[in-house]
C-alpha cells in the first residue's frame, strides 16, 4: 500500500471505524492491553487510530500514541479529553516508517492490527525495534496469511484490493520477524477461528 492510499482509506473509515473494523478487532486489542498492563512503563502504540484501546491501559502506564491519519487522531484526542485519560501522555501525527523518538526509549511498543495496513512494514518494524528498550517488548496483534484452506483462498482473492479495503489480506508473518534484535517470546491464535494472532517479541539486551 502507498501512503496516499492509507490516508484516503482511513479518512473514509474514521467516521464508522469503531463500530466496524474496530469491533471486529476488539478481542486482539484487549489481549494486547491486558498483557501490557502486567508490564507497566512507557508504552508507544503505533497506529493508535481512534484510540479504542486507550481507556483500557492501567494507571501505571504512560502511553504515547501515533497515527498517520489526522481524522483518526482527532477521534482519539476527543476520547482522551472526554474520559480524562491522564495516563495518555501524547498523541501525535507521525509516519511509522520514521518515528520521531530516540533510540531505546519505550518499555513496550504495541502494534495492534496496523502492520498489514502500513506501507513498507519492514521499515516500520525496524523503527519499532529501534525505539524499544533492550529487554523491552513488542506486542503485536494482526491477521496473517493462512497457508492453506478456504480462508487462504479468499485471502488471495482479496489481496489485489489492498488499496481499496485498507489492509493486506495476504500479509505474511515472516514480514514482522526479520529484525535480528527481536526474538519471539509468545505466539498464539486468537478467537474467533484463530483469524488473528497474538505475538510478543522481546528485544535482546545487547544488539
Amino acid at each position: 500500500m502507498d501512503i496516499k492510499a492509507v490516508q484516503t482509506s482511513y479518512a473514509r473509515w474514521a467516521p464508522i471505524y469503531d463500530k466496524t473494523f474496530g469491533a471486529i478487532t476488539n478481542v486482539g486489542r484487549q489481549h494486547a492491553v491486558d498483557y501490557i498492563n502486567r508490564h507497566p512503563g512507557k508504552v508507544l502504540e503505533v497506529g493508535v487510530g481512534t484510540g479504542l484501546s486507550l481507556e483500557n491501559y492501567g494507571p501505571e502506564t504512560q502511553v504515547a500514541g501515533i497515527d498517520f491519519s489526522e481524522d483518526m487522531l482527532q477521534k482519539a484526542r476527543d476520547k482522551v479529553s472526554n474520559m480524562s485519560l491522564s495516563h495518555v501522555a501524547e498523541l501525535r501525527q507521525m509516519d511509522a516508517r520514521a518515528l520521531d523518538f530516540p533510540d531505546n526509549h519505550f518499555d513496550t511498543v504495541a502494534a495492534m492490527h496496523v502492520l498489514s495496513v502500513v506501507p513498507e512494514p519492514e521499515k516500520v518494524m525496524a523503527e519499532i525495534a529501534r525505539v524499544c528498550k533492550p529487554g523491552g517488548r513488542v506486542v503485536i496483534t494482526n491477521h496473517f496469511q493462512r497457508k492453506r484452506g478456504l480462508l487462504a483462498s479468499l485471502e488471495r482473492i482479496f489481496a489485489p484490493l489492498a488499496n481499496t479495503i485498507g489492509w493486506h489480506s495476504d500479509f505474511e508473518i515472516e514480514t514482522v520477524l526479520q529484525e535480528d534484535a527481536l526474538a519471539v517470546e509468545e505466539q498464539r491464535p486468537l478467537p474467533p477461528l484463530g483469524m488473528m494472532t497474538f505475538l510478543v517479541l522481546r528485544k535482546t539486551e545487547t544488539v
